[in-house]
């Protein structure tokens, strides 16, 4: 570990070193401080600190079904649903019980959350952070806003397994709600901080689909959580009664 941290080394030292010779003149004003301090919490935040999680997880973390993981190894959200059917007819079912497809994650998507969020500008289709199940990023992703309050929203995120059994594709759900923008306390990195009843969202999306006429079968896998609570790849606390929200979708809508 500490020689894959080396490289590290002359990044931190031209932080502190390349400033030195302003501040020791005396020429520093308040506008470099508060520079210097910005570019040390960024560069700590979203390069040195993801790193040596990254390293510190590296043969931890197993990719079982049961909880997806953050790009820097930390255990994510757990796993709450699983919908069998399609891909379009996942899509179609989550858009007509009022769910908007979110944004893939750029840098011009992500400033603009930032802006929206300053600005309490809402946004039906803002970008969700990347999140690992099966060796991957979420396949599909879903949210729901919370009236003009761009800090609050619910989401979910989608993962497909194929099983050569089933007729029809598997997807692990993720259901989680973002209740506030903060520091995640694992990295210091800008983040929303989610609510820790997870079981909430299942049951949110769960009554959705069914009201909407796309679900033929919806039932419950008990046990499914050997563990019940945890952290997030945020620190953010969260606890589930343990139960796999399983939904088996039309092969299309029901006519009325």
């Amino acid at each position: 570990m500490k020689r894959r941290l080396l490289w590290l080394i002359p990044v931190l030292l031209a932080v502190i070193v390349i400033p030195l010779p302003l501040l020791l003149h005396g020429g520093a004003m308040l506008t470099h401080w508060i520079f210097i301090a910005v570019l040390v919490w960024a560069l700590g935040a979203y390069l040195l600190v993801p790193r040596i999680w990254k390293i510190y997880f590296r043969h931890r973390y197993a990719d079982a079904p049961e909880i997806c993981h953050t790009g820097d190894g930390h255990p994510g959200d757990p796993i709450n649903l699983a919908v069998k059917g399609g891909e379009e007819m996942l899509i179609r079912a989550l858009t007509s019980a009022g769910w908007f497809p979110a944004t893939p994650i750029t840098l011009l998507s992500s400033i603009r959350i930032v802006k929206d969020t300053v600005f309490r500008k809402p946004d039906a289709n803002a970008p969700v952070s990347n999140l690992y199940l099966f060796g991957r990023k979420q396949d599909l992703a879903f949210e729901l806003p919370v009236g003009n309050n761009p800090r609050q929203r619910h989401h979910v995120r989608f993962w497909r397994r194929d099983d050569p059994i089933e007729s029809e594709p598997v997807w692990y759900g993720a259901a989680t709600f973002d209740e506030s923008v903060g520091l995640s306390r694992t990295t210091g990195q800008v983040t929303h901080h989610i609510g820790p009843d997870v079981d909430a969202e299942r049951d949110l999306i769960m009554k959705g689909l069914e009201e909407s006429g796309w679900v033929t079968d919806s039932y419950f896998v008990e046990g499914f959580h050997k563990q019940c609570s945890g952290r997030n790849g945020g620190g953010d606390p969260w606890q589930t009664d343990g139960r796999l929200g399983s939904i088996v979708l039309l092969q299309r809508k029901q006519q009325t």
